[in-house]
């Protein structure tokens, strides 16, 4: 039977360094991705996980199980990736090889069996990604911690350090938003 998130932290408290490396393997997957889609970059959403375990594990000990660890977890690396964005902000960088082709954030993996429908797919998720990032801050984090990740809104209001309602209102206006920047892909036959 594996143990639960809480019973390894505990473990690690007491010197057990295999027992974080068990959490490590456990959130590693579910992290990358969340960051990946935030950031929409593969190299820095490597860096960025990487600081939030080393973040977690140097601070473990002030974690207190008021909420569950993914959730303090998945605080640490939104709390890295804001702060990743302010520094773009300030110091904005242009890469010759920056193409949106080369980056599809969202893309699915592709299942379809022609060219013409792998094009197709892959406008969709262009569209669905400029999309998102054209939407307010607030409002993509809670999108993609749920559409993405399936957290509950419980889980999302802990992550956020928001009350559950606001959570939930941010959620259906950047659906509402969303549905409305996409409207032009039914249209267009996308």
């Amino acid at each position: 039977m594996a143990l639960s998130d809480e019973q390894l932290v505990a473990l690690t408290v007491k010197g057990d360094v295999s027992a974080f490396n068990d959490l490590v393997g456990r959130w590693e997957g579910s992290l990358y991705s969340f960051v990946y889609r935030y950031l929409g970059d593969h190299e820095e959403a490597k860096d960025i996980c990487q600081e939030a375990f080393v973040r977690a594990y140097t601070h473990l000990d002030g974690f207190r199980g008021q909420s569950k660890f993914s959730s303090w977890l998945y605080q640490i690396a939104l709390n890295l990736c804001r702060s990743k964005l302010r520094r773009k902000k300030s110091h904005p960088t242009v890469s010759i090889d920056d193409r949106e082709e080369a980056n599809p954030l969202w893309a699915l993996p592709d299942t379809r069996a022609t060219p013409a429908e792998a094009t197709l797919e892959g406008e969709r998720a262009l569209a669905v990604r400029a999309a998102l990032a054209g939407l307010p801050e607030a409002q993509r984090e809670v999108i993609i911690l749920k559409e993405y990740h399936g957290l509950k809104f419980r889980e999302i209001a802990e992550v956020l350090d928001t009350p559950e309602s606001t959570v939930k209102s941010r959620l259906y206006n950047g659906l509402e938003a969303l549905a409305q920047a996409l409207g032009h892909i039914q249209a267009e036959g996308i």
